[in-house]
């Protein structure tokens, strides 16, 4: 550390005199050039001075060069150190924190003074990039716990059902019940390891769109067949509307994600005896697909985070799920250039707009 500290200082000090140097030598240049055109201007004039007049004059003019590169460097010391060394050393302590987890970290702007030295842009984009990094953090820390408490559910269960199956002479309905939740528990485990291993996908862009034109009505259909069995047994109520010859130009498989997603919660959320709705319709340059329910609904504050990772407006977990289906589905979406949106209502229900731009029969026809 002393060594450190004495290299810092002949450092230091090493400057100071490289800036004197500077600073006497522009003096010296400078005010010869002066004396110089001074001398030639009283020649012409017929003045002339002997050696004995120049000789204390430049003994003079030199002490003043001297002096004001002293003085020149004593100020620009002081320049320095107020304008140059205290924004630096503020911003290099902000820097260390950061490196050092401390994301809350903001660094004071000086006064409009320092801005011709750029300090303040450096320090506007240093606090940005502190901001980006809490978020992210945030987020990180918030994705760890809830995939912790998602993961810990089903395992439980697994354990509470797997310690009762080995109770000796378990009745034959029992152990079937047990069973049964087991399967479940199971069931919803590798459905939320799916999801995770697919989002993370989608948001490290390792999922490439694969562009082909096909008739998005057809793929609706099919997709909401597969649920048939689930609105038979809920007795639920399937009304369609559907526009016929609606293509677009897009990657079928991420979309049918994106379909069965909201059938799924459609199905799920809508109580035995409701109604489940599909529209079709084309408009201008967009193909608009909504889905609607006869569900619970939900509040305004939970439709405006509904498509965050883990975000459950049933905060009970009434209905089984593992918050990840929508942060796909608003994933996808955006990766394929499309927009979702959803309005609802408590008790009301809720519908989930999906505006994907559409292929006309002009372009098909020149494609072709």
């Amino acid at each position: 550390m002393i060594r450190q500290s004495k290299s810092a200082r002949r450092k230091r000090l090493l400057a100071v005199v490289q800036r004197y140097i500077s600073f006497f030598l522009l003096m010296a240049f400078v005010i010869t050039c002066c004396m110089i055109l001074f001398l030639s201007l009283m020649e012409e004039s017929g003045l002339y001075f002997t050696k004995e007049n120049i000789g204390p004059a430049a003994v003079l003019t030199f002490g003043n060069v001297v002096l004001l590169s002293v003085l020149c460097t004593v100020i620009d010391g002081i320049r320095r150190k107020y304008m140059v060394e205290r924004p630096v050393k503020r911003i290099i302590n902000a820097a260390e924190k950061i490196m050092n987890g401390e994301f809350s970290t903001r660094i004071e702007q000086f006064p409009g003074i320092y801005n011709a030295d750029g300090f303040n842009i450096i320090i506007k984009y240093i606090n940005k990039m502190a901001e980006e990094l809490s978020g992210t953090e945030t987020l990180r820390t918030d994705f760890i716990a809830n995939v912790s408490h998602e993961l810990k559910t089903p395992l439980a269960v697994i354990q509470n059902y797997g310690t009762m199956l080995q109770a000796p002479n378990l009745p034959e309905e029992k152990r079937l019940e047990y069973a049964k939740a087991i399967t479940e528990a199971s069931r919803r485990l590798a459905d939320l390891i799916t999801n995770i291993l697919k989002l993370n996908k989608l948001e490290n862009q390792q999922i490439y769109p694969e562009q082909q034109t096909y008739n998005l009505g057809e793929q609706l259909c099919e997709c909401l067949l597969n649920f048939e069995s689930t609105w038979e047994k809920k007795e639920i109520e399937i009304n369609t509307d559907i526009e016929e010859e609606v293509f677009v130009e897009s990657d079928a498989e991420l979309l049918t994600l994106v379909w069965n997603n909201l059938f799924s919660n459609a199905m799920k959320f809508t109580e035995t005896g409701g109604s489940v709705s599909l529209s079709l319709k084309s408009e201008d340059d967009f193909a608009v697909v909504q889905v609607s329910d006869t569900g619970c609904g939900v509040s305004p504050e939970v439709g405006r985070h509904i498509f965050e990772k883990f975000y459950q407006g049933d905060t009970s977990h009434a209905m089984q799920g593992n918050g990840l289906g929508l942060a796909l589905v608003k994933r996808v979406v955006d990766i394929v250039g499309g927009d979702i949106s959803v309005s609802s209502e408590v008790g009301e229900g809720s519908t989930f707009t999906v505006k994907i731009r559409r292929k006309d029969n002009g372009e098909m026809q020149a494609d072709s």
